[in-house]
């Protein structure tokens, strides 16, 4: 029996937009798995959702706490959620 998904909501601040801050993201969700999306914020933050098994949306939330060498990353808030059924991972 696989373990139930779960989806993590995300909201990330910093030097964070203009930094390729996207496609990173975009390529951590493929590596570790999850389905989700991540998107610029008119408040140059970044949005991000992902949804897989913890552990894998765990490795994933580091990932963008690290960012790519780029960015600055500030503040990285989570609100967990029910998953929604998301496939494959998208920039919005």
């Amino acid at each position: 029996m696989s373990p139930e998904p779960v989806r993590a909501h995300l909201w990330i601040s910093g030097d964070v937009q203009g930094v390729g801050f996207r496609f990173f993201a975009e390529r951590a969700g493929r590596r570790h798995g999850v389905s989700g999306f991540v998107r610029n914020l008119p408040d140059g933050r970044v949005e991000a959702a992902a949804e897989g098994d913890r552990e894998a949306v765990d490795r994933f939330i580091a990932a963008l706490r690290a960012g790519p060498s780029g960015a600055v990353v500030r503040a990285l808030d989570v609100q967990w959620e029910p998953p929604q059924g998301s496939r494959g991972f998208a920039i919005r």
